[in-house]
């Protein structure tokens, strides 16, 4: 079975950093491009950041970059979304998901997600 579990998120205030986290089963791991999404209410699910299945390869929303760093733990099996200098419009619920080959920013084209961890970020 093919799990996702995201960890990590909380209440922080405005310039403060939170690390996610996102435990994935191993044949995912090893097979697929991992990627972070985020919906805040009432908006849709937006890309956040990918990294590919060699973890050689990163990418980032401009509204991210410089601020938040993907990065992944082989022995771990795990996924981190590191966020720093926090501001309140990253207030959302942030999603780990998997797809095959290339990354991508498109939602849709990923076929695993997590359940999803809270953010909110105070001013």
């Amino acid at each position: 079975q093919v799990q996702l579990v995201e960890s990590g998120g909380g209440l922080v205030q405005a310039g403060d950093s939170l690390r996610l986290s996102c435990a994935a089963s191993g044949r995912i791991f090893s097979s697929y491009t991992l990627g972070w999404f985020r919906q805040a209410p009432g908006k849709e699910r937006e890309f956040v950041a990918a990294i590919s299945r060699s973890g050689a390869s990163t990418y980032y929303s401009d509204s991210v970059k410089g601020r938040f760093t993907i990065s992944k733990d082989n022995a771990k099996n795990t996924v981190y979304l590191q966020m720093n200098s926090l501001k309140p419009e990253d207030t959302a619920v942030y999603y780990c998901a998997a797809k095959s080959y290339t990354a991508d920013i498109v939602a849709s084209f990923y076929d695993y997600w997590g359940q999803g961890t809270q953010v909110t970020v105070s001013s």
